[in-house]
C-alpha cells in the first residue's frame, strides 16, 4: 500500500493535538491559526504566544518550499522562534535553507495514517528580530493605548502609523511588548468568534 500524502489540515490538527495540548492548557498562553504579519503580508500557520511568540510553519507532502526565502524573510524580522514542520520530503531542503536558529520538526505519517512528530533541530531566540516589525502585530488605537499609559503626549499620538511603532519600542522593552501583544490579542480572541481547532 503506497502512502497517503499528508495535507496541511493533518498536520495541524495533529500539531494542536499532539505538540500544542500542553500549551493551550496554560491559561497565560494563546495558540492562534492563520497569523497574520507584518500588515498581513504574510501569515504564520500557528503562533504560540506566551511569554515569547513561537510560529509555527507547516509544509505538507503537497506544498512546494517556493515560498519558504520569503516568509523566513518576514518570520525573522516578526517572530522571537520558529519551527517549521514538514513532511520528510522537504527536510533536507529546510535544514539548508533555514537560519540555525529555527527549529526544524518532521511530521511522519505512521502505518495506521497517524502523524508521529521527530524533532530535528530545537528552536532557539531569534537573533535577528525587529522589535518594530514585531510590534506590527498591535493595531493602531492599541499602540495609541500602551503610549498613552507611558506618558506620551496627546499630539504625539497623532503621528503616521510606524512612528507610533518606533516610539512604542522606545518606551518598552521587547519581553513588554510581547506581554502587550499576548494581553491585546486574548481581548481580541474574546469578540473574533472563530472557531478554533480542537
Amino acid at each position: 500500500m503506497s502512502m497517503m500524502q499528508t495535507g496541511d489540515s493533518d498536520i495541524r490538527i495533529a500539531l494542536h493535538t499532539k505538540r500544542l495540548r500542553r500549551a493551550k492548557a496554560q491559561p497565560d498562553t494563546l495558540v492562534i491559526d492563520e497569523l497574520g504579519l507584518a500588515h498581513a503580508k504574510s501569515r504564520i500557520d500557528i503562533a504560540v504566544i506566551n511569554g515569547c511568540i513561537h510560529g509555527y510553519e507547516i509544509k505538507s507532502s503537497k506544498d512546494t518550499l517556493d515560498r519558504l526565502n520569503t516568509q523566513i524573510d518576514i518570520y525573522r524580522q516578526t517572530l522571537q522562534k520558529l519551527t517549521i514542520v514538514a513532511a520528510p520530503k522537504h527536510i533536507a531542503g529546510i535544514m539548508t535553507n533555514t537560519p540555525e536558529w529555527c527549529g526544524v520538526m518532521a511530521a511522519e505519517q505512521g502505518p495506521r495514517g497517524g502523524i508521529r512528530f521527530n524533532v530535528l533541530r530545537n528552536a532557539v531566540a531569534n537573533p535577528e528580530i525587529d522589535p518594530v516589525m514585531m510590534a506590527h502585530l498591535l493595531w493602531r488605537d492599541e499602540v495609541i493605548e500602551l503610549l498613552d499609559q507611558a506618558g506620551y503626549a496627546s499630539k504625539d499620538l497623532r503621528r503616521p502609523r510606524k512612528q507610533l511603532y518606533e516610539m512604542l519600542c522606545e518606551a518598552m522593552t521587547l519581553r513588554e511588548i510581547t506581554a502587550s501583544i499576548r494581553s491585546f490579542m486574548a481581548q481580541r480572541q474574546a469578540w473574533r468568534d472563530r472557531p478554533a481547532h480542537a
